[in-house]
């Protein structure tokens, strides 16, 4: 069967494929953007992918099936910024967590029983998540270099202080116990790296829209509200794999053809954590919609006001983007 043509305005490319109301619908969408081979794409093909995108919205695209077009826009979606349209870091991608996300857990979690291997793989997972932060921040707020930094260096040096403090602790406890200390302190370091990566959303607040995604305003309220859905997302997505690798590894390490692969331990971890990432990053970030909305009630007093004056008093919820 042939595949179907994408007609001009045919198809919606500014809203996702799937209904956004719905988990499913959510998971279907991340999973198709952060599926981790779009990170093996080229820049020129993703230029291309964008081009297509553009052509087909100015009625110039032609013979392009419908299958093939989201397929470009999925491509867009997983390589450019929602807010500034600009290509992102690729390390910085959610297609990149998994390859990324994999070889860095599984590495935490292999040597996590020495400090020197705590204190270097804490700061490698700082470094990338503050990457990550930083290029899935709402882009239209800014932040200096010297506000990274502080966020940088804040949720390293949480991250060690805890793995350190906790491995001192749980030397007398159970061994599972010690296998999940870097999950304790990745949990920790999230709520510290994303608030200061993204502190001047909070200091001044976000861009927030109305339904025809008209600018009404800016609200530190709606900044707060999407952080925190993205400090729960980011720790979800850690979490099956980080606990259930751990009591996976506890349970198989002592048989003996285990034991004639020691050096494959940690292969064998990072390999289990890709499989548990490529369903967990966009399971994670279904659990709450990309477009937040909030009431204008809910607002702080000087954002409802600025948004009534602006849009009238008939507007009853804004919406904006919460950042990944």
């Amino acid at each position: 069967m042939a595949a179907e043509l994408a007609l001009p305005g045919q198809v919606n490319l500014d809203v996702p494929r799937w209904d956004q109301s719905t988990f499913w619908g959510r998971f279907k969408h991340f999973f198709a953007i952060t599926d981790w081979r779009k990170a093996l794409y080229t820049n020129d093909q993703l230029d291309q992918a964008k081009e297509l995108v553009e052509d087909y919205r100015q009625g110039k695209a032609t013979k392009v099936t419908i299958d093939e077009l989201w397929h470009a826009k999925h491509l867009v979606n997983s390589a450019f910024h929602p807010d500034s349209g600009e290509r992102m870091n690729l390390m910085g991608r959610m297609s990149f967590q998994v390859p990324g996300g994999m070889a860095i857990t599984g590495a935490m979690m292999q040597w996590y029983r020495t400090v020197p291997a705590v204190i270097f793989w804490q700061w490698i997972n700082q470094s990338f998540n503050a990457l990550v932060n930083y290029t899935n921040r709402n882009a239209k707020s800014t932040i200096t270099g010297k506000q990274i930094g502080i966020a940088y260096v804040s949720a390293t040096s949480s991250a060690v202080a805890v793995s350190v403090g906790l491995n001192t602790l749980v030397k007398s406890a159970p061994p599972l116990l010690a296998r999940w200390v870097p999950f304790i302190a990745v949990a920790s370091a999230n709520c510290v790296n994303i608030p200061l990566t993204r502190q001047r959303e909070i200091i001044d607040g976000i861009v927030v829209f109305d339904e025809n995604n008209n600018p009404v305003g800016k609200s530190k309220k709606a900044a707060k509200k999407g952080i925190t859905q993205v400090v729960i997302s980011r720790v979800t997505m850690a979490a099956p794999g980080m606990i259930i690798i751990p009591i996976i590894m506890e349970k198989i390490e002592n048989y003996p053809f285990m034991q004639r692969i020691k050096p494959m331990h940690g292969p064998l971890q990072m390999l289990m954590c890709g499989v548990g990432l490529c369903f967990m990053v966009p399971a994670a970030c279904s659990i709450f919609p990309q477009r937040c909305s909030m009431s204008v009630d809910k607002l702080e007093p000087e954002a409802q006001e600025a948004i009534r004056k602006r849009a009238g008093p008939a507007i009853k919820t804004v919406y904006f983007n919460k950042g990944l």
